[in-house]
């Protein structure tokens, strides 16, 4: 049963927006909101007081001195004066929650079109900060000094899966070359460069290890950016058809990493069904992925945990060319976070707004060939925080 289906009415997202990923110097957190948002909202052909609620996706965990931004949006408009606002935090998936909050609240019916945006301002911040704040995710080294930071939490989930299933450093390049060659089509992206398998694949002084056994190029840059959607019932007479959000799921793991299997993802696993499942959907219906890569070690997990392939085999999905443009599932046309940045709050709608355009489209050069359906996947954590949609056009 689809999503409209169980609750009699559609989610649409009908306009969007989305500035350049990477080192903003002339932005602040305030600017990148207002652009996107009025963005979204002129594409969407609405009026700003037409909006019933704000849901706004940042992280922060003190990389900016302002902890309280939902309301920067009202800066947009004096028409949006006393519209409900409201941050959602959970972690690198805070876009996504934010949009899954919107969608409840039509769902629920206390609002018509809703106005969701992802922020995030890290690049001005030392790599001490950042690394501090980014390890506040975990529940092992929230407040601990580490020389290698989150890296080094996915390098232990690689070197498991090694122990296991063995040897991935050949495939993680494969990965990250696949990825930067296609963040050289997106606009938006914040490295646009076309690397190759050579030196994704090698230990070099240009691509150091960073933590054994992920090299500078199997790791998502530090940035600045944010993206935002209009979300609502019905057709707003856009720029572009809407896009209809045709299910979703959500799952959260344990927090400490003595409770979970650190190759199995198994809660990542489980948003990926409940999505698929509230569609009304199989895996084989969908035309392309937006994932959750921070670290190529996390996209050939996501192989995995998305049933693309069986546990361990997921090198197969690369080698046999399932993830690539021509592939059977092109997965991150966009670069995905390596290559297009990883604003940590912008992450989710980013995602969002480039499967929107894809469906529409809207593309440009990362265009498709006609895809009708898609999936984005966004994590929070070492695969704590999991949400995925499914998105058709209309």
């Amino acid at each position: 049963m689809s999503l409209r289906e169980q609750f009699g009415k559609d989610l649409l997202l009908t306009g969007w927006g989305h500035s350049k990923f990477g080192k903003l110097t002339g932005e602040t957190l305030e600017s990148l909101i207002v652009q996107v948002a009025t963005e979204a909202i002129t594409t969407a052909g609405v009026e700003p007081g037409a909006i019933d609620e704000i849901y706004l996706g940042q992280f922060n965990a003190g990389m900016m001195p302002l902890a309280f931004p939902s309301s920067l949006a009202l800066q947009v408009s004096e028409d949006l004066a006393n519209v409900p606002a409201t941050r959602v935090e959970n972690a690198c998936a805070s876009g996504s929650a934010a949009l899954q909050q919107g969608a409840k609240a039509l769902l629920a019916g206390t609002a018509r079109t809703v106005l969701v945006i992802g922020a995030e301002k890290m690049t001005h911040a030392g790599a001490d900060v950042v690394g501090a704040a980014l390890l506040g995710a975990d529940y092992d080294m929230a407040g601990k000094a580490s020389t290698t930071g989150f890296t080094g939490l996915f390098a232990e989930v690689a070197k498991h899966y090694q122990k296991r299933y063995g040897p991935v450093g050949d495939v993680l390049g494969s990965i990250a070359a696949k990825n930067h060659r296609n963040g050289v089509d997106n606009p938006y992206a914040q490295l646009r460069k076309d690397l190759g398998e050579d030196f994704c694949r090698t230990v070099s002084e240009k691509n150091p290890m960073v933590a054994d056994p992920l090299r500078r190029t199997d790791c998502s840059p530090v940035s600045d950016g944010a993206a935002a959607v209009i979300l609502s019932t019905s057709p707003t007479g856009g720029v572009t058809s809407p896009v209809r959000l045709a299910g979703f799921g959500h799952a959260n793991d344990f927090l400490p990493a003595e409770r979970r299997d650190p190759t199995a993802f198994a809660a990542t696993r489980v948003s990926w069904q409940r999505a698929l499942g509230m569609a009304g959907v199989e895996l084989d219906d969908l035309d392309f992925a937006e994932v959750h890569d921070c670290f190529t070690i996390a996209e050939l997990l996501m192989y995995e945990a998305m049933g693309l392939t069986e546990p361990g085999q997921g090198s197969r999905a690369i080698t046999e060319g399932w993830v690539y443009k021509d592939g059977k599932l092109p997965i991150n046309v966009s670069g995905g976070l390596k290559a297009k940045g990883h604003p940590v709050g912008a992450t989710g709608v980013s995602q969002h707004v480039i499967a929107a355009m894809q469906l529409t489209g809207t593309a440009g050069a990362m265009q498709l060939p006609n895809p009708h359906r898609a999936a984005v996947q966004n994590m929070g954590g070492v695969g704590i925080a999991n949400y995925v949609s499914i998105l058709e056009s209309v």
